[in-house]
């Protein structure tokens, strides 16, 4: 486990999947300065989700102006409009996380099945809403 507390099959999972910035596409390295170094990021800031769906990879530069805020106020920044930075341009984790926007990850309801479909009916489960 790392100092962010990712599981090491995590991080190199991670690593594998983000080898260029989720938010500006930067290839990691592919410029001289600092800005183009990778950094973990909590896409949704929440140090306590810990998932794949949670942890990315971007540039120095992202991270530092993204800092605590929210993804989509974020992404209505002035830094992102300069470099281009919109909910169509991310990194396909990113607009996974935007769906789920504001603010954490939605957990699916489970699927029930309908009195019907209980007494050996034709009908099949039914989503609880």
């Amino acid at each position: 486990m790392n100092r962010w507390r990712i599981p090491q099959w995590l991080e190199k999972e991670i690593c594998a999947r983000d080898v260029a910035c989720v938010y500006c596409g930067l290839t990691f390295g592919s410029a001289p300065d600092r800005g183009s170094q990778p950094s973990w990021e909590h896409i949704i800031n929440d140090a306590r989700i810990i998932t794949r769906e949670n942890i990315a990879r971007c540039c120095r530069a992202c991270n530092s102006s993204k800092g605590a805020k929210p993804l989509t106020d974020w992404l209505g920044s002035a830094y992102c409009l300069r470099r281009g930075i919109s909910a169509g341009s991310v990194a396909g984790v990113v607009k996974l996380a935007l769906e789920h926007q504001p603010g954490q990850f939605v957990t699916p309801k489970r699927p029930t099945v309908s009195k019907k479909g209980a007494r050996g009916g034709t009908a099949g489960p039914a989503l609880s809403g």
